[in-house]
């Protein structure tokens, strides 16, 4: 296979870096290197935002419509060019060609929700609130702005980020991960064919030096970062403190609650689908599942079904469970397996000594089950990011959300249940942002905001929705009168009111 390197998108023109700091992408199934990717250089990533600038200028004054057009040839085009998107996720992050086909439906909805623009950035107006003054609002784009991008969903992530951005009149620099770039890369050049002028969208490569200078430089009005807790907590700092607006979506320990009323097949086939699908390697899989009161008999049945699951490379379409992203992911998640049987949970299924044949060197984790799990223990109190699912036991709806509540993240959260008013306690005691009723990963509809809570969220406005407008642009309030032409005033108003 040969191995490419990876350009910038400057001012609408493929760069390639000057940097002497390049990184091997790999394929995770089997540790082939595939592309280098660059450390963009603080002059490169300058020269981004520099472009950006230049082209804030006009794009603001791009009419809505014209805006909107691009959005709809964006969709078109994403939606032509869905199978080779889907091919370089997989060959770059290893998650399965149809799960990586559903990642693009999902970026797609953001796109196809950006071609709302021309209603979803209306202001208001009040009418003759004082003699002959009428008091309006603008949503007014901030200028350009940033988005920092995680490595598990490369198509997906820019897409909760740049769309919205640019369509409400804003210009922007993405950073996606150096881990799987080039999906992302050809996401931002299908942007472009779309009618994107130069300068709108820029893409720079880099690690925590470049997503500094991102935070740092005065010419970046706000920045958007989906990724781990860590990173996110000091990005949501670093660009605050430099005056900037933030969000940050960062990580999760996310619980499905089984009560003994669920519909059992669809409610195990479903909680183990969001655990192990993508590796688990998301940041909406339910990774704990808690088990009430009968519904804790099924245990058997969920490691049976659990070691059901094929492991392999993600291009065969067969395949289950595809490798983790990189070797050092393969050993942490391991290290966290070892720890919980180092601190006393049982290992019902362990998948560490997964084997697949004619992939010796691929970076693959099988399912993993424990049970006897406690709070305190490495395995729930960290998000594992690999196919590793913790069950709890609770004798009650109110024991589960206990537990649930008790945890500091609340990006997710999941019931299953056939009664409503079961349904209905869960979502009104739960205190998770985002909750699902027999819905295992309940990310919204691209139309509805991203709402994850608590330590899985810097902010006060998500990604996506009616939220996502409200981030990327600035209200402007204008209180105007016109006087009837001769007319005179014969007295000075010193108040403040408006008469």
């Amino acid at each position: 296979m040969s191995v490419h390197e990876i350009s910038m998108l400057i001012d609408g023109q493929q760069v390639q870096s000057n940097s002497q700091d390049w990184l091997d992408v790999l394929n995770p199934a089997n540790q082939e290197t595939v592309a280098k990717v660059p450390m963009a250089t603080e002059a490169e990533v300058d020269s981004a935002i520099e472009s950006a600038k230049q082209a804030f200028t006009s794009w603001k004054k791009t009419s809505l419509a014209q805006r909107q057009n691009i959005m709809l040839r964006l969709q078109d085009l994403v939606l032509e060019n869905r199978t080779k998107l889907a091919e370089l996720i997989t060959v770059e992050h290893g998650k399965t060609l149809p799960d990586a086909e559903g990642e693009v439906d999902r970026g797609l909805e953001v796109i196809r929700h950006a071609c709302s623009i021309t209603s979803l950035q209306m202001g208001e107006i009040a009418n003759n609130v004082a003699g002959q003054v009428n008091v309006y609002t603008l949503n007014k784009p901030l200028g350009v702005c940033a988005g920092i991008t995680a490595f598990n969903f490369p198509i997906m992530l820019p897409c909760f980020m740049f769309p919205m951005a640019v369509v409400a009149g804003n210009t922007f620099v993405l950073k996606p991960s150096e881990q799987d770039p080039s999906s992302t890369m050809f996401l931002a050049n299908l942007a472009c064919q779309a009618g994107l002028p130069n300068g709108v969208l820029n893409v720079v490569h880099g690690g925590a030096d470049v997503a500094n200078r991102l935070c740092d430089h005065p010419d970046i009005k706000a920045v958007s970062f989906i990724g781990s807790t860590h990173v996110g907590t000091h990005i949501y700092q670093r660009a605050s403190n430099a005056g900037k607006r933030a969000q940050c979506m960062m990580g999760a320990k996310n619980h499905a609650v089984i009560m003994p009323d669920a519909n059992k097949d669809q409610a195990i086939n479903h909680v183990l689908g969001s655990c192990f699908g993508a590796a688990g390697q998301r940041c909406m899989a339910n990774s704990v599942v808690i088990l009430v009161g009968e519904a804790r008999e099924w245990i058997e049945e969920i490691v049976q079904r659990s070691q059901s699951l094929l492991v392999g490379p993600g291009t065969n379409r067969a395949v289950d469970v595809g490798p983790l992203v990189q070797p050092a992911a393969l050993e942490r998640v391991r290290s966290l397996i070892q720890s919980g049987v180092d601190q006393g949970a049982t290992l019902l299924l362990d998948g560490r000594d997964v084997s697949v044949e004619g992939y010796p060197n691929g970076n693959f984790v099988g399912p993993t089950v424990f049970t006897n799990v406690k709070t305190d223990m490495d395995i729930y109190s960290q998000e594992i990011f690999g196919p590793v699912l913790c069950v709890l036991e609770a004798e009650n709806l109110e024991d589960a959300i206990e537990v649930i509540n008790a945890n500091p993240n609340g990006n997710g959260t999941s019931i299953f249940t056939s009664s409503g008013w079961n349904a209905r306690q869960f979502e009104e005691d739960i205190d998770v942002g985002q909750v699902g009723i027999n819905i295992p990963i309940p990310v919204p509809v691209a139309y509805f905001s991203f709402t994850g809570s608590r330590a899985s969220k810097l902010g006060d406005l998500g990604p996506n929705g009616k939220q996502a407008i409200q981030f990327w642009t600035q209200t402007k309030t204008v209180s105007a009168r016109w006087f009837e032409p001769g007319t005179g005033s014969d007295q000075v108003n010193t108040t403040i009111s408006m008469k």
